[in-house]
């Protein structure tokens, strides 16, 4: 089934660039040029991935970021400019799945675009069958459910893939690198604090279950680990 990609960008020639190589690539794309915009076709057409600008007119990609994580987990890929450092962490804190820095390599956004649909599409046949007990902590692959003390975590398809990882090596660290390129699926070129905001949010959401189980340990200076047995 062809994934439908939502562009968002008030920059005729980006949407244009991003567009025409996105079909090559035979994905169908949907188009906004404000916020506003881009909120309605997302609500109508529900795409598998939304390439979002932060700075729009109307309504702004963060405020776009934060409606829509109200509602579902669409996986998303912030295009943002190179001293918008601030946006660019407060929109991976919102939930958004990466960045991109402008100007940008369409060859590096084309690879975003592959690892965070294949991350969606859920794991190969063979890790499918894979159901991981932690402690209070379930893991199921197949299912690409997971659970603390028998209580449903809603998690997105980056968290859950990020919890996955973390679980089939409960107490070993991970680097930071490890995990990006375990979950993210390419080679680290990016920020390091992609990961941090994911573990943030993931976090945020086992305190939800248990405010007082720390599952996930910060190692200063070398990365996290699991710690439940």
């Amino acid at each position: 089934m062809t994934a439908k990609i939502l562009v968002v960008d008030d920059e005729p020639p980006i949407v244009e660039v991003v567009s025409y190589n996105l079909k090559r690539n035979h994905y169908q794309v949907l188009v906004a040029y404000d916020g506003e915009r881009a909120l309605e076709l997302a609500r109508q057409e529900r795409p598998d991935l939304i390439i979002l600008d932060l700075m729009l007119p109307k309504l702004d990609g963060l405020e776009v970021c934060r409606a829509l994580r109200r509602e579902w987990d669409v996986p998303i890929i912030m295009l943002t400019a190179r001293d918008a450092e601030v946006d660019r962490v407060v929109g991976l804190e919102l939930g958004a799945d990466d960045y991109v820095l402008k100007p940008f390599s369409v060859r590096e956004l084309m690879a975003r675009v592959r690892n965070v649909l294949r991350r969606t599409a859920g794991p190969p046949a063979e890790e499918a069958a894979e159901t991981l007990q932690r402690g209070p902590l379930l893991v199921d692959a197949a299912g690409r459910e997971a659970f603390l003390e028998a209580q449903p975590l809603d998690l997105s398809a980056l968290e859950f893939d990020l919890l996955h990882v973390l679980a089939q090596g409960a107490g070993r660290v991970f680097s930071r690198e490890q995990l990006l390129d375990a979950v993210w699926g390419y080679d680290y070129y990016g920020d390091l604090r992609v990961v941090d905001a994911a573990v943030k949010r993931l976090r945020a959401k086992l305190r939800q279950v248990d405010p007082a189980l720390e599952i996930i340990a910060t190692m200063r200076g070398v990365g996290y680990k699991l710690v439940l047995d």
